[in-house]
């Protein structure tokens, strides 16, 4: 025998009963097969709606009732031949005019009991379950819709009754027994022993298909839904939630308590006192295996089965001195809200005894509030208890498994994950099984906390990178930003953790414990008001005695005295990354230690960006001569600032409006004398004849300074503009006598032959940088592999955005780096 039920979702619309169909006929066609079969999705909800507008009077319950019986007038006739849709759609109109006429009483009355809006609630599944019985039969096999209302006899509690046992034991048992073939039958609804219709409350259908499988004691009991199983968190809140392949029944039943809306609690209770399996599976992708919840869960290794929530809870608290000491206070309070009907989610009490809290649904808050200061009216009056407080818009998070009864320390990983994140705990409980975590949050910070866990237990591989950052002005600024917006890619796709650990400029530096890390969006205010002097030695030491993992400086301003700190940090064993070129820049002997250093310590020294922002030279360099490549020869325009300049500059506007225009626009230093200088690209060129595997000093480069000697000592950046507008003339000369010849003026880095120069040159249209436009950069590389045609690279070479874009990239390259190294 088997027994399959398929939610809402599955039976949303013909496809899906295409779907449902073809599922049911896949199994041996020799056995006997129960069906038992939800409302359309939507349908509950819909008929609930026109009860109460009959109850109301509502003049459009004949429009809503008509588009209720198109809709399954038109999965009818989709789905079945011309020939069966007759007899289909006679039956089916005999339902919808008993529905009819029972609205109608309803309006005329005015009145929708319990009774009767069960009654109404239950035609959603009489209406699948013939239309599903009457598609199977379409196909050529023998099926009969079977109402459970013959079958399952309950109480009288309308909307949520009890199934009495004997009674529809004997039915089912009896039924079954004498058929043969497919029975499709109605789930969520049933009868009293009087014949009144009633419902088995919520995931009822789920309810009907684990009674009737624990009766006839099949083999497992099949729930198809719109989800791939059992999941190990909402997918609606994480993202990265992937189905659990087998669960015990308890904690099912913890996960289906606290939210996990796959399944619910009262469908485990029959399938786990007759220990039969249930497997929960996707109509849509029936490939899948599933979950199958059994008595045991399976694998045993992980700490976490699942996490669940409910989105929307209210706490309630009695408090005060008088209630220490003294018996029945939560007795009285539980007694309380039973009389009221109200259903306690969480417990917890401080074992002060001092208060007690207790969550419920956020609906029956103000009833819970004034019936517990009706019964504690005396005590309040006299002190003893404070006003009884109402705490909303919270969520309680669980998370569940079985091996919490084993391993020490589970809900200190749990609380440590979630502190980090800054997600704030309100209560906690945790109950004796010891299998379950109970907490509440914030309803704000529900699906942070969830994902927070998620990726805590769930998410093996995941790479953390902590960074300690130096310098935020406009490049560490926009670093920031880059990784603020890139933080969920990095993670989703990469399992990179990113983490700022550390953070200063020349006023004020922040670090943070373990436990913490600054935010990207809110580093900015975090800084400003949390922040110390700063002083860069106790940044260092502090980051050191962190003794984080996968740290990372990164430098990120142009300071020769942070470059002098970079021995220091390596020998940690913390990775460098820098578009600070002046280490690289400095003396041939303190290049060749830092390269030691982070070799000796198995930290890395990352400065792609000293050289053309986020232009890949120096890897390609370094990677050509790592392959035994040699390097002859570089050519390059490596300042995006005078390469701007100087394809700006057409006569148009003179020279001084023009690095005017440059300094503006962000291309320049503050002070542009320092691009001008020809010093900047002269460093640059430096670090790629080292890189190129020769030893060269600074001096013994030729570099043309560009700012007039009349110039060079003006005492502001005003002044500065204010002289060199007296030699615009000179280099209008120097323009014109260029383009006299039909050639561009071009501020060109060379090494050829052990010798390097950096000057302005004119170009003619048959140079390769001719057509260089804006701020881009270009380099020419000539190698033995690359001798007749050089390698050429071509981009942005200046500009935050392109700077930090680089940064990052080789940040990420220190990740990878360190993971391998991990996984070794």
């Amino acid at each position: 025998m088997r027994v399959l039920k398929f939610g809402g979702t599955s039976v949303a619309n013909a496809d899906s009963i295409r779907r449902v169909v073809e599922t049911v006929l896949s199994g041996d066609q020799k056995k006997q097969v129960i069906v038992v079969v939800s409302a359309f999705g939507g349908v509950t909800d819909d008929l609930l709606d026109l009860a109460r507008h009959a109850s109301e009077g509502g003049a459009e319950v004949k429009e809503r009732l008509k588009k209720l019986e198109d809709r399954h007038v038109g999965v009818i006739r989709s789905l079945l031949n011309v020939k069966k849709q007759s007899d289909t759609l006679t039956r089916f109109k005999m339902l919808m005019n008993e529905l009819e006429d029972v609205l109608q009483g309803v309006s005329l009355t005015r009145e929708l009991t319990r009774r009767t809006t069960d009654f109404i609630l239950g035609f959603g599944e009489r209406f699948s379950a013939l239309i599903i019985s009457h598609c199977l039969q379409n196909e050529g096999v023998a099926a009969e819709f079977v109402d459970a209302r013959e079958l399952i006899q309950t109480d009288a509690r309308y909307g949520q009754a009890k199934v009495l046992l004997e009674p529809t034991c004997q039915r089912v048992e009896s039924f079954f027994e004498k058929r043969k073939g497919i029975s499709v039958v109605t789930g969520f609804i049933a009868s009293t022993p009087n014949g009144v219709s009633t419902t088995l409350g919520r995931g009822g259908s789920d309810y009907t298909v684990s009674l009737i499988g624990a009766i006839l004691k099949v083999k497992q009991i099949e729930i198809w839904t719109d989800v791939d199983g059992l999941m190990t968190a909402d997918p609606s809140m994480v993202k990265r939630a992937f189905p659990i392949r087998e669960v015990s029944y308890e904690e099912a039943m913890e996960l289906s308590h606290f939210g996990a809306k796959v399944i619910y609690p009262p469908t485990i209770q029959p399938a786990l006192q007759a220990r039969i399996p249930i497997v929960i599976r996707n109509t849509f992708h029936p490939e899948l295996p599933g979950t199958v919840i059994s008595e045991t869960s399976g694998d045993r290794e992980g700490l976490i089965r699942g996490l669940s929530s409910i989105s929307d809870v209210s706490l309630i608290t009695l408090k005060g001195s008088g209630m220490i000491g003294v018996s029945g206070v939560s007795g009285r309070m539980f007694s309380t809200l039973a009389r009221e009907q109200i259903n306690i989610i969480l417990i917890t009490q401080a074992s002060s005894e001092h208060t007690v809290t207790v969550g419920i649904q956020p609906e029956h808050a103000t009833r819970a509030k004034r019936s517990l200061e009706k019964e504690f009216r005396l005590e309040i009056q006299e002190g003893m208890i404070d006003e009884v407080r109402v705490e909303k818009d919270l969520s309680i998070i669980a998370a569940v498994g079985d091996n919490m009864r084993q391993i020490p320390g589970i809900a200190g990983r749990v609380f440590s994950a979630l502190g980090r994140n800054g997600v704030n705990i309100v209560a906690i409980s945790q109950g004796s099984s010891e299998r379950n975590i109970s907490f509440v949050v914030s309803r704000k910070d529900e699906k942070k906390a969830l994902n927070t866990l998620h990726d805590a237990f769930f998410m093996a591989g995941v790479k953390t990178v902590h960074l300690f950052l130096v310098g935020v002005g406009l490049i560490g600024s926009k670093l920031l930003e880059l990784f603020e917006n890139q933080i969920e890619v990095l993670y989703d796709k990469y399992l990179l953790d990113i983490r700022l650990k550390g953070v200063a400029n020349s006023e004020k530096m922040l670090l943070c414990s373990d436990e913490e890390s600054i935010g990207f969006s809110s580093w900015r205010e975090q800084l400003e008001s949390e922040g110390r002097k700063s002083s860069l030695k106790t940044f260092v030491r502090e980051m050191k005695a962190c003794n984080l993992p996968n740290s990372v400086f990164v430098d990120c301003t142009a300071s020769q005295e942070v470059s002098e700190i970079y021995p220091e940090v390596l020998s940690s064993s913390i990775s460098v990354v820098t578009p600070n070129k002046i280490a690289n820049s400095s003396s041939m002997e303190y290049y060749d230690e830092l390269k030691s250093l982070a070799a000796r310590h198995n930290a890395a020294f990352r400065y792609e960006t000293n050289v053309g922002a986020g232009l890949p030279v120096v890897a390609t360099i370094h990677e050509l001569v790592t392959t035994g490549d040699s390097v002859h020869r570089i050519e390059g325009v490596l300042s995006g600032t005078l390469s701007y300049i100087f394809n700006s500059y057409n006569g148009e506007m003179p020279f001084s409006e023009i690095v005017r225009q440059a300094r503006e626009k962000g291309f320049t230093e503050p002070d542009p004398r320092e691009d001008l200088n020809g010093h900047d690209v002269g460093r640059k060129l430096l670090i790629l004849i080292r890189e190129a595997g020769y030893r060269m000093e600074f001096d013994d480069l030729d570099i043309e300074n560009l700012v007039p000697k009349g110039a060079r000592n003006a005492g502001s950046v005003e002044q500065f503009f204010e002289v060199l507008k007296e030699f615009d003339g000179e280099f209008s000369e120097l323009l014109n006598s260029a383009a006299d010849q039909g050639k561009k003026l071009c501020y060109i880095a060379r090494f050829e032959g052990g010798k390097a120069s950096v000057k302005l040159e004119e170009i003619d249209r048959d140079h390769p940088f001719y057509g260089l436009a804006g701020s881009d950069n270009i380099f020419a590389l000539y190698t033995d592999h690359y001798l007749e045609t050089p390698m050429v690279v071509k981009g942005p070479g200046a500009g935050a955005n392109v700077t930090a874009g680089g940064i990052v990239a080789d940040i990420l390259r220190v990740a990878n780096t360190k993971a391998r190294s991990n996984d070794e």
